[in-house]
């Protein structure tokens, strides 16, 4: 049984092709679970902010390691490294297919494989970290388009954060008093001060950050989105995927 990853910039529309693709493999007979390789999706009370699938989407497909973090507290990838690892071979030992999703490349490569925790920032992009090894055998596919189309997409997404209620989690947060790392979820200050225009910015800036790292990935399968549906793009990956 393989492991499938699923990696890509902010806005690309990774959790609804996730989604997508587990009801294809429900048709085949598989039994798929979620588990997130986001660095601030860990954290409780930030959903909207962190883009963390909606209850409905969670309905379709179940996410491991999503809202359990106070935020309060710092969280970092040697805590995340050991509870990734443990949910996979969990679902692989009891027969289901884990679909490791999400945006932060050194949480996808600590989920998949072993890291030296010399260094353990978040979204750190120290390459010596990363190793062509996975503990299971694992199917990547990074999911691309083109970069003013993203672009677009990536407002338009800022755009339907800040109207879901992102502020209101935010002030929460703020008066929780937020641990530093928690205070790192993009646009975290932006929507506190209603810089709409700057949280954009800095979401398209995130956006080249990860498709740069996309290429440090080994073995990874890209595929175009272009302005394709979430089930035409799962569709593709579940074709690619080993019998």
């Amino acid at each position: 049984m393989h492991v499938i990853a699923i990696f890509g910039p902010t806005g690309v529309g990774k959790t609804g092709v996730a989604i997508e693709l587990a009801g294809l493999l429900r048709n085949r007979g598989e039994d798929p679970v979620a588990i997130s390789c986001d660095a601030l999706q860990v954290y409780e009370g930030l959903s909207v902010l962190t883009g963390v699938a909606s209850a409905e989407e969670q309905a379709r497909l179940e996410h491991r390691l999503v809202g359990f973090v106070p935020v309060t507290e710092r969280f970092n990838v040697g805590d995340y490294m050991p509870l990734a690892h443990g949910e996979i071979d969990r679902a692989l030992a009891a027969g289901r297919t884990p679909i490791v999703v999400g945006g932060t490349g050194l949480y996808l490569r600590a989920a998949l494989g072993e890291l030296s925790l010399v260094k353990t920032e978040p979204e750190s992009e120290d390459s010596e970290l990363w190793s062509p090894e996975t503990r299971h055998p694992t199917a990547i596919f990074g999911l691309n388009m083109e970069r003013e189309a993203l672009y677009k997409r990536i407002d338009t997404r800022t755009e339907a954060i800040v109207a879901a209620g992102a502020r209101d989690e935010v002030e929460r947060a703020e008066e929780a008093g937020p641990s530093r790392t928690a205070r790192k979820a993009l646009g975290f200050d932006e929507v506190l001060s209603g810089d709409l225009g700057t949280m954009q910015k800095r979401s398209r800036n995130y956006a080249r950050r990860q498709l740069t790292w996309m290429r440090k990935v080994p073995n990874l399968r890209w595929i175009e989105r272009g302005e394709r549906s979430d089930a035409a793009v799962a569709t593709e990956i579940a074709d690619a995927l080993p019998e």
